[in-house]
């Protein structure tokens, strides 16, 4: 699955840092609250997402914790680049901190812009390879019965992201 937007032409890899340093705080807080992930991967997520979203090349990114044997979302922090009227800067935070997540496992899954998608194999190889680290092939994990909560944001320039939280009953 892939989406599109514009980013305006001013914005900076300073830009999208300071986006992606808010969902490090969002991912700082799930450690805090649930002992994963790991806080040495934090930094190579963010810039991952900075480096993406910089290029116009990330769709969505989700951080959570999956059922292993079902490969359903238990909760779901899904971020989903975006521009324009529709952007908020938010404080990063306000994440359920109730939840049963002891027999859950963290796992992230990305996915592409459609200028990523237009991108030609050796231009992707090169912006694969000025990512932190490699994604694998999967197939997105389910979101069969819950809640979402929307409406935070993080943005600065005319880019960013919007947030959704997924839980599961």
């Amino acid at each position: 699955m892939s989406g599109s937007y514009t980013r305006s032409s001013s914005f900076t890899i300073t830009d999208a840092r300071y986006v992606g340093a808010k969902i490090g705080a969002d991912l700082r807080l799930l450690n805090n609250y649930y002992g994963t992930p790991a806080l040495d991967s934090i930094d190579d997520y963010v810039e991952e997402v900075a480096l993406l979203l910089r290029d116009g090349y990330l769709d969505t990114v989700d951080y959570g914790f999956r059922d292993s044997a079902t490969h359903a979302w238990k909760l779901r922090l899904r971020y989903k680049a975006t521009t324009g009227g529709q952007l908020t800067d938010s404080r990063p935070g306000s994440l359920p901190r109730a939840a049963e997540l002891t027999s859950y496992t963290f796992y992230s899954y990305l996915t592409y812009s459609n200028a990523y998608g237009a991108l030609t194999a050796g231009e992707k190889a090169v912006v694969n390879a000025n990512l932190p680290f490699s994604r694998t092939t999967a197939d997105a994990p389910t979101a069969l019965s819950g809640s979402t909560t929307t409406g935070n944001g993080y943005a600065r320039n005319g880019a960013g992201v919007s947030r959704d939280i997924y839980l599961a009953n």
